[in-house]
């Protein structure tokens, strides 16, 4: 039988409360559980909302905030821009796959390094960011190999998407869309 994610509770003084342990908690004690992949829900104590995206984002906040950003300024401009537009739905799709992915390159390089470190190196950490170290240009130049081939694949698409419109809302006489696109990008009739 699986176990129901942990509940934690935000009551509107804004402390969290951890209904497993009776007590409230911190962000940094939130962060903790998500390290230790321990399933959690938040929600608001009066209304039941469920406030886990909210939270999340908060300890992102912070951590972004913290001296050593993940994400490059430009990266998050790019990202608010695909809200409300039409492949919004599909750039979510499209990172959470590729942070999958990410984490299963991972997981196959802890599994190769304890051939090395022995059983866990994650606990070596010394010994851990020396593998990384030595792995760095590989890993390096296989996930520049897979972000190159998910775009070529993501811009295929796209053009699949533009020829199935072009071939449904060809017959009708709208602008444009029964046109073939030309070498410089015109519409040819």
């Amino acid at each position: 039988m699986a176990q129901a994610a942990r509940l934690i509770k935000k009551y509107p003084n804004r402390r969290l409360y951890d209904t497993e342990t009776s007590a409230y908690i911190t962000l940094g004690d939130v962060k903790k559980l998500v390290l230790e992949n321990t399933e959690f829900k938040v929600e608001d104590a009066k209304t039941k909302e469920d406030l886990t995206r909210s939270i999340l984002l908060q300890i992102i906040l912070e951590e972004e905030t913290a001296g050593a950003p993940m994400f490059s300024s430009d990266m998050l401009a790019q990202i608010i821009r695909f809200y409300g537009h039409a492949m919004q739905g599909m750039m979510g799709s499209f990172l959470e796959k590729n942070v999958h992915t990410f984490m299963d390159i991972q997981k196959r390089m802890q599994e190769q390094s304890s051939h090395l470190y022995g059983a866990n190196p994650m606990l070596n950490a010394e010994a851990w960011n020396e593998f990384v170290k030595m792995q760095g240009p590989a890993i390096q130049g296989l996930m520049g190999r897979y972000l190159e081939q998910s775009a070529n694949a993501f811009v295929e698409m796209q053009k699949q998407m533009q020829n199935q419109t072009r071939n449904m809302f060809g017959g009708f006489p709208f602008g444009g869309f029964g046109a073939t696109p030309g070498k410089d990008g015109d519409n040819k009739n």
